[in-house]
């Protein structure tokens, strides 16, 4: 007897995906006609099912509301990005554009500072407070030592959310005291290049603390090539109760005169290494002469 259920799809390995119903979880293959429409399963996808002796065939994928690449992981609603305060050390403008890459992407953030027991100083502290600045909710955890992670795990509930950030700030780590068993393997700082060794294998779903999680494999740069300099003020949340209040209404926020942004920049409603950062893009957009403009 066939039976129809929805699902999620939870991990998908060499063509089989495993989704989880209300009930189980249920090893499926995909039609054809996924592949004939270039249309392919992807973690995250909210599909329809049909099973036979506990075995299933997808028959249906549903809207995605999100889609990442990498990790290649869809319907993701929250972004927990991961920085450490040392070893390694924060890169600034690395965690910014994991933000606007986020931003892109329509997800909450939270951003969590790992590794407190190593101690963070003044340059730390002006990172963090630009952070708090632009609207962010911030976390700390000493993920070793299980600080943190109840907090932390408590903003998991309802949320399908991607860990994301560079390699070796302890994702694997924090993931596995979340869950209170080995998920990820983790791996140490290279004392070479001072950034982790890559351990994170497959995208895979987790039911933990209410909701779903992935992790991602670290890596220490990222695209946001996707942007073009017109959407990229709506990136920044901070800039949000300015825009529409320059002179002019295709104001870029650079060089023209009777902007709002600027003006909140100069009397420090806006962090202005936050708006240093905003300009660095923006210029980086024009030169390259964005093919989305």
């Amino acid at each position: 007897m066939i039976k129809t259920y929805e699902g999620i799809i939870v991990k998908g390995i060499s063509g089989f995906y495993y989704v989880k119903t209300d009930n189980e979880i249920v090893e499926c293959k995909a039609r054809g006609k996924f592949r004939f429409n270039e249309l392919t399963p992807m973690v995250g996808d909210k599909v329809t099912i049909e099973c036979i002796d506990n075995k299933g065939t997808i028959n249906k994928i549903h809207k995605r509301t999100t889609e990442l690449i990498r990790p290649a992981v869809s319907n993701v609603t929250q972004a927990i990005v991961v920085f450490a305060v040392k070893n390694p050390d924060i890169n600034e403008e690395l965690l910014n554009k994991f933000l606007i890459f986020c931003e892109v992407n329509n997800l909450k953030i939270k951003v969590c500072f790992n590794k407190l027991d190593l101690g963070y100083h003044d340059e730390e502290q002006q990172i963090i407070k630009m952070i708090e600045e632009a609207g962010y909710d911030v976390l700390f955890t000493r993920a070793k030592e299980n600080i943190g992670i109840d907090e932390l795990k408590s903003n998991l509930k309802g949320e399908i959310s991607v860990f994301c950030g560079p390699s070796g700030v302890g994702k694997s780590t924090i993931l596995n005291k979340i869950a209170g068993k080995e998920l990820m393997e983790t791996g140490e700082i290279s004392d070479k290049h001072k950034r982790g060794k890559h351990t994170t294998r497959h995208c895979e779903l987790t039911d933990i603390g209410g909701g779903l999680i992935v992790d991602t494999p670290g890596f220490s740069s990222i695209d946001i090539s996707q942007i073009n300099k017109d959407n990229l003020q709506y990136c920044f949340p901070e800039f949000n109760e300015y825009l529409g209040k320059c002179r002019f209404s295709s104001c870029q926020h650079n060089k023209e005169p009777q902007c709002a942004i600027k003006e909140a920049v100069n009397n420090g409603s806006i962090n202005k290494r936050r708006y240093n950062f905003y300009l660095k893009v923006l210029q980086e957009i024009k030169d390259r002469g964005n093919k989305y403009d």
